[in-house]
């Protein structure tokens, strides 16, 4: 919708009465906030790329919205980054919490002015949005369970590193081992935190290398902690680890498996381009229109299946051009 503001104000100068007219501006009918962390490592900094991507593309089309994308480097930032898109009035906010817990309240009250909210990847404990989207993280363990399991024929011995102890997590590393559970002949020798960092992750597995002396195999979850897990096997000289497993699907690692890496043949999917669907779903849902050729608005809970990267498929997931 074009809002025109014709304003006429007549003046008194010198003694003469002038009139003028501002001229016809034109106004975004839409608002959309978007809320990220700080792009900290691979996964957040493809989350804002994604985010901006998307915001791009809208501008390009030409629709009336008008976006605000915000990345704070903490919890109680992001609370203020919130309230200030309130302040702004926005009609909808995209937020991916920092810590769920910490958002918790603020994002309750723009969900209670009215606010159509989409809440992404990180669900809160009490449901405060219209929509939740995110990647199907007991999905991404069990992919990664059963690609392992058939990759070592059922026998042999596997190291994992987890990522932050927070409910996604779990839900990764409780459905790898229950299909790992299912494979008598591999044993899991050890399952430690690096918390989806690269630099936790060479440290994590340096301490692995220094206490098994055989492992035939690693899963990490995820590509930045794989990145970490490559250097220390390679600092190690160790020969015997024929596969490593990461996750999220980072265009690095895709190339590795486009490529042929003899150890990294495959990835699992957590797109950071969630975010980028969450904008799409959040304005969807304002403006009142259906979803695609569905013939309802947006749903409230989106759940994105996470998919094997192999060679064959791998170029369908290259983005070359973005930042994870």
């Amino acid at each position: 919708m074009q809002v025109i503001k014709t304003i006429t104000k007549s003046l008194a100068i010198a003694g003469l009465t002038a009139a003028f007219v501002v001229s016809p501006l034109m106004a975004a009918e839409y608002k959309v906030g978007v809320s990220v962390p700080s792009a900290d490592h691979g996964w957040t900094a493809g989350l804002l790329w994604w985010a901006e991507k998307a915001v791009a593309d809208y501008k390009a089309k030409g629709d009336e919205v008008e976006f605000y994308v915000v990345a704070a480097s903490s919890g109680s930032k992001q609370v203020g980054d919130v309230e200030d898109l309130m302040i702004k009035g926005i009609d909808a906010l995209v937020i991916l919490p920092h810590n769920p817990a910490t958002l918790q309240k603020v994002i309750e009250e723009a969900y209670g002015e009215g606010i159509y909210t989409v809440v992404v990847d990180r669900e809160l404990e009490t449901p405060a949005q219209n929509v939740f989207i995110a990647g199907d993280n007991a999905g991404l363990g069990r992919e990664s369970g059963v690609w392992m399991a058939e990759q070592m024929k059922g026998k042999g011995k596997i190291v994992v590193l987890e990522g932050m102890s927070i409910p996604i997590n779990k839900q990764r590393v409780d459905a790898f081992n229950e299909v790992i559970a299912k494979s008598s002949g591999i044993e899991i020798l050890d399952s430690q935190p690096a918390d989806w960092s690269t630099q936790k992750a060479l440290a994590v597995m340096e301490n692995f290398l220094q206490k098994h002396s055989h492992i035939d195999a690693v899963w990490c979850q995820d590509d930045d902690m794989l990145k970490g897990v490559m250097q220390a096997i390679k600092e190690s000289g160790r020969t015997e680890i024929k596969t490593v497993l990461g996750g999220a699907g980072s265009k690095d690692i895709i190339k590795m498996v486009i490529d042929g890496d003899p150890v990294v043949r495959a990835t699992v999917t957590y797109p950071p381009s969630m975010v980028a669907s969450g904008i799409a779903l959040a304005v969807t849902g304002i403006k009142g229109e259906n979803l695609g050729d569905m013939y309802h608005t947006s749903p409230s809970r989106v759940i994105l299946a996470a998919e094997l990267v192999t060679k064959d498929n791998a170029e369908h997931f290259y983005v070359p051009d973005a930042a994870f």
